[in-house]
């Protein structure tokens, strides 16, 4: 027993079997392709795919998407493994109680935590910019001051507000009415990208193509191999999702074999959704066009391209309806994001309140709907008071660092789960192991070192605030350990803690002195954060068992 106690299959095997009890079940294989697609299509394809060409890789945007996807089917491998055995709520974290004990699952779930909740505040803001453009095709023209956060020059952001309660009213409603919507959304979407595809290859320019690898600059990360990789940190961004169809296993029908078809089928069509959107956007214009584009413009400089020359010199657009489509299939594409975001993120808390490391109340059901109801409502507060009142931020590397780690993370348990659990059923088994796992934690490690400092930063404090709730209330309150922490179970808490606290003033100092950034207020956090839980750890590793009592 103690921090690295594994919950035993068996038990995880009786909670999925308690139906009539729990999570109700509504999910079919094919709900779960579009649950996955409609996680993974929205944000990163639409924006990211631009400016990561212009600023990194140039053309070669469709080969990061490859280096991309090969890290997300390798994690997608491992990940479709535990599905099929583990068919319980709570995805990555799950799987890391019945694999690598409770301290290791806490790290993961908190870390996913991150993933989706503030995934979801960051990208209603996008949504609510988008709105704002859409309506501006009508005429309607939203005052700034109910649409930006009083950072930005407003009052509130009414529309963010909008759609996360929105979403969050889906969701207590229940995952059939959840699925239902997200199927309609991923068909719009799914069909306007096949349409941005088939009527922009009649308009590609093999010469946009040269040189395909643009030469390095002398920046590292800036075109060249170097830009490659860097761009596929940044486009793994566009992957993100496809682990979120997990925390849905025990909604499921028939979990070991639909789950893994849904992870996998998901992820394959999107990955060749994407190397073809890419391409085509590359070749109709050049990728210097994209250069200082953010949100709907480097696909609406694409679109501008599809058309004639005229004798002006200046091309008219064949298809100028097709951007008020594009801006459609962005609302319904970062709609459905929040709505998969929002569900992971209050099936990873229902499942660690069901274990006792949270309060009770992230794992009460509804009793007429079956979803976690309250959990839901008390995200929506959050998440919505994030939306309506704070700045948005560029989070996709932060969003994207927290999901490479919990990747990482199921790459290893596979491993470990062959070597302790080697007679466990398993509907679906990783191919190659240890190769495949191993290969996913190289590359997402590879992609993680490619990610910019200060997003360690707040990965590091983020996961610190996890080590203090996990200590005073996990701790105390975990049913599978309660009581059954020693001194020395204290002392690995305090002591990785304190080995934070030294990480964190590294990095700190290495993002401090690098002459183009101006870190000061991020500097002063750091040093002031690290020097308090210190302390605080300091205390943690030399608690006596009697205290602990």
């Amino acid at each position: 027993m103690g921090l690295f106690a594994r919950k035993p299959l068996s038990l995880l095997y009786a909670e999925a079997a308690e139906s009539d009890k729990g999570l109700k079940k509504t999910f079919t294989a094919t709900s779960l392709v579009a649950l996955g697609i409609g996680a993974i299509i929205g944000a990163g394809l639409f924006s990211i795919t631009g400016g990561a060409a212009a600023n990194n890789a140039g053309p070669a945007i469709t080969i990061s998407f490859i280096v991309a996807a090969l890290g997300c089917a390798f994690a997608g491998l491992c990940y479709a493994e535990f599905a099929s055995m583990i068919p319980v709520a709570g995805s990555a974290y799950t799987y890391s109680y019945a694999t690598m004990g409770e301290f290791l699952a806490w790290i993961i779930g908190w870390d996913l935590v991150l993933e989706y909740a503030v995934g979801a505040a960051t990208v209603s803001i996008s949504w609510s910019r988008y709105f704002v453009k859409f309506l501006q095709y009508f005429n309607i023209n939203l005052g700034p001051e109910f649409t930006l956060s009083p950072f930005d020059g407003g009052i509130i952001n009414v529309p963010a507000v909008f759609i996360v309660i929105l979403m969050s009213l889906l969701l207590m409603r229940g995952t059939r009415e959840s699925a239902f919507v997200n199927g309609i959304i991923v068909a719009l979407k799914v069909t306007v990208v096949l349409i941005f595809i088939a009527l922009g290859w009649q308009y590609i320019h093999p010469e946009n193509y040269h040189p395909y690898v643009p030469a390095n600059t002398g920046t590292f990360g800036v075109f060249g191999f170097s830009g490659i990789i860097r761009a596929a940190a940044i486009v793994f961004f566009a992957y993100i999702g496809f682990d979120a169809v997990s925390t849905a296993a025990q909604e499921t029908k028939n979990p070991k074999k639909a789950m893994p078809i849904g992870i996998l089928l998901s992820l394959g069509i999107c990955t060749i959704l994407y190397i073809l959107f890419a391409h085509v956007m590359t070749g109709v214009s050049n990728y210097k066009d994209f250069a200082g584009k953010d949100g709907i413009a480097p696909v609406a400089v694409a679109i501008d391209h599809m058309g004639k020359m005229g004798t002006d010199g200046v091309i008219h657009p064949d298809y100028p309806w097709l951007n008020k489509a594009i801006i459609l299939a962005i609302l319904g594409g970062y709609a459905s994001v929040i709505l998969v975001m929002l569900m992971g993120q209050s099936r990873v808390f229902y499942s660690m309140s069901h274990d006792g490391l949270l309060p009770p109340v992230f794992s009460k059901l509804h009793p007429k709907f079956r979803t976690p109801a309250k959990n839901n409502f008390l995200f929506m507060l959050f998440v919505s008071l994030f939306a309506a009142f704070v700045p948005a931020r560029i989070v996709g590397e932060m969003t994207s660092i927290g999901t490479l780690f919990a990747f990482i993370l199921v790459c290893f348990g596979v491993i470990i789960m062959r070597r302790k659990m080697p007679e466990a059923p398993r509907a679906f088994r990783t191919p190659l192991v240890p190769l495949v796992p191993i290969l996913g934690v190289a590359t997402c490690l590879f992609m993680m070192v490619f990610l910019p400092l200060d997003t360690w930063i707040r990965l590091i404090v983020w996961m610190m605030i996890g080590f203090d709730v996990y200590v005073y209330y996990g701790m105390r309150n975990s049913h599978l350990n309660k009581g059954k922490f020693d001194s020395r179970s204290y002392k690995t808490v305090g002591f990785t803690g304190i080995g934070m606290v030294v990480i964190l003033i590294v990095v700190a100092l290495l993002h401090h002195n690098n002459p183009e950034t101006d870190d000061t207020s991020l500097f002063m956090f750091s040093m002031i954060f690290a020097a308090l839980h210190a302390i605080i750890y300091f205390v943690i590793a030399g608690k006596k068992r009697a205290e602990i009592a």
